[in-house]
């Protein structure tokens, strides 16, 4: 181990097909192979970045499920965290002072130890795996998590981890996991678009569209490995009944994204499918827009009027009880 706690040295990016196979027995394998694969280019894929819009984004889910008080968290920590995007744009936006990133992939840790130092942020990081944290009892004021309770296999047991590293009337939230809902239409419309987008740019019209063959079949090869690492989608209410089972209290789940969910899978899907050049600065602030435009629609009107389960995201919060 480095000082840092990242294992040595750095993980081979690209999974062989023979650890593709392997790993469809083995879940954990198939997300160390599919997230060190995907690090160096998982901020670019999914749009994320550390400026105002993304740490206005990962406030604002915060703020939703787990509102304002006890901020700022002396010492958080992010289960799962890739390379760092809901902890860091948390911390510059006043949520917590110092951070632990853990995850199951090195190269998820490299990555976003690199860009916390990039942003002057006081964060150390380990592999971790979920459902043994490598930290002491009652280390953090916060657990934070996006998009990662849907890898791990024992979700109830990281709950309990997670509630033995926080300390008494330590909070945790997670955001960015897909209902059961959700994932089905996502699934098909990504599905969909990409069948289309790849058939379409093979006219020679368009084939100034066309990624090479050779990225194609790399991203559909990550694309099986995908289909592994995602274990779980949630129904809310057995989210919350899986978190009280396991301790906690004032355990409460929000949903979001409906309308934004229906047009963010095809237009990301697009976005993978086609030669990065070709997406313009007019086109990423389109896409930017649109999602703002129909993220406030679900927010202000389908909420209100949809069951929760529709939604494609939940997100979670819960407390454990003091001392």
């Amino acid at each position: 181990m480095s000082d840092s706690g990242v294992s040595d040295p750095a993980p081979n990016p690209h999974a062989t097909e023979d650890e593709v196979k392997a790993a469809y027995a083995d879940p954990k394998l198939a997300n160390v192979l599919y997230h060190d694969w995907e690090a160096g280019t998982y901020d670019e894929k999914w749009s994320i970045s550390y400026d105002e819009r993304c740490i206005s984004y990962a406030t604002d889910v915060f703020n939703a499920v787990a509102g304002e008080d006890g901020q700022p968290y002396q010492h958080a920590m992010e289960l799962g965290s890739g390379t760092g995007f809901f902890l860091l744009n948390l911390m510059q936006g006043g949520v917590a002072k110092k951070g632990s990133v853990t995850d199951l992939s090195p190269g998820m840790v490299q990555v976003a130890l690199r860009n916390a130092e990039g942003l002057g942020l006081d964060v150390d990081g380990r592999v971790a795996d979920a459902e043994r944290i490598p930290y002491d009892d009652n280390t953090f004021d916060l657990v934070v998590g996006h998009a990662v309770l849907h890898h791990i296999p024992d979700v109830r047991q990281a709950f309990g981890e997670v509630l033995r590293v926080l300390k008494p009337g330590g909070r945790f939230v997670f955001a960015g996991e897909p209902t059961k809902i959700g994932d089905r239409y996502a699934r098909r419309l990504g599905q969909l678009t990409w069948y289309l987008t790849t058939n379409l740019t093979k006219l020679p019209a368009l084939s100034g569209w066309r990624r090479p063959q050779s990225e194609l079949d790399e991203s559909s090869r990550a694309a099986a490995l995908e289909a592994v690492v995602d274990i779980h989608t949630f129904d809310p209410s057995e989210l919350e009944a899986m978190a009280r089972g396991a301790g906690a209290q004032d355990v409460r789940a929000v949903t979001e994204e409906f309308s934004a969910a229906l047009a963010g899978w095809p237009i990301r899907t697009f976005e993978a499918a086609v030669p990065q050049e070709k997406l313009t600065v007019r086109w990423r602030l389109f896409a930017y827009h649109l999602w703002l435009r129909l993220s406030a629609l679900d927010k202000k009107v389908l909420s209100k009027v949809l069951p929760r389960e529709l939604f494609y995201n939940v997100m979670i919060t819960g407390t454990k009880r003091p001392s």
